[in-house]
């Protein structure tokens, strides 16, 4: 198996056409930022690098993964005259791949527009509150509840309205209202476009909160229309609590 994987390596990296250098018009039928690939291939030397650099930094551009590739072949065609080696098409995919799942990783369960939670993030919450059930006192349709804020109808905005922008920045407006009174623990989703929700714990302060954070959205702009904000009750089991969850969502 060594053996075999030695001829291999051996067979793709030796290239009759390498050891030179690009001519100018080679160069300037590279696909863009393939410039590095297109050297070392004509070289003979480090192309599987230079595919693994190129791969990471085309990832990290938003680069789709068939672009890389496409841009690849049409890099080893003109060249070469030839398909690209399975090593250089390895290491660009391995990069990309890699670059793709880092940005993956660092990525928040906020909207980057309201800075509010997803609504799957949501219900994880919810879920991981209904299975801590055995550990705690009381179950989690008593020990807990959902704020909802309900923005009012935009059609009164008029033509200055920008639709989906327009009701983003309000949405952010309510999110940053709802944190200011539930400024602890709380989760503070969105739930479609004009809708936010608090997992919140019920208390005797509930009440007096709930009516805090509705003089807080009086003051705000939001088209002339208070917003409604209730609080809703949690079901008894966690698959009725997503029920619930798709219910307050929809439109």
């Amino acid at each position: 198996m060594g053996l075999f994987a030695t001829r291999t390596r051996r067979a793709a990296t030796v290239d009759p056409e390498a050891g030179r250098a690009l001519s100018d018009g080679e160069r300037l039928g590279l696909p863009p930022r393939f410039e590095a690939v297109g050297e070392a291939l004509a070289s003979g030397s480090g192309s599987a690098e230079a595919c693994s650099v190129l791969g990471w930094e085309l990832a990290q551009d938003g680069a789709s993964l068939q672009e890389v590739l496409d841009a690849l072949r049409a890099t080893s065609l003109e060249v070469l005259g030839r398909e690209p080696h399975f090593e250089d098409i390895a290491a660009l995919c391995g990069a990309w791949s890699e670059s793709t799942l880092a940005y993956l990783h660092q990525m928040s369960c906020e909207d980057p527009m309201t800075g509010l939670a997803s609504l799957a993030h949501v219900r994880t919450r919810l879920s991981e509150l209904y299975r801590g059930e055995l550990r705690a006192e009381g179950s989690t349709q008593e020990r807990f509840a959902l704020v909802v804020a309900d923005l009012p109808d935009d059609a009164g905005l008029g033509p200055a309205s920008d639709g989906h922008l327009s009701r983003a920045m309000r949405l952010a407006r309510l999110g940053d209202a709802a944190r200011t009174v539930f400024a602890g623990t709380e989760t503070l989703g969105r739930l479609g476009e004009n809708r936010i929700v608090v997992v919140v714990a019920r208390s005797s302060r509930l009440g007096r909160r709930v009516a805090l954070l509705r003089r807080l959205l009086d003051q705000l702009d939001l088209s002339g229309q208070p917003a409604r904000v209730w609080i809703e009750g949690l079901p008894p089991t966690d698959d009725g609590a997503a029920m619930l969850l798709d219910e307050l969502a929809r439109p």
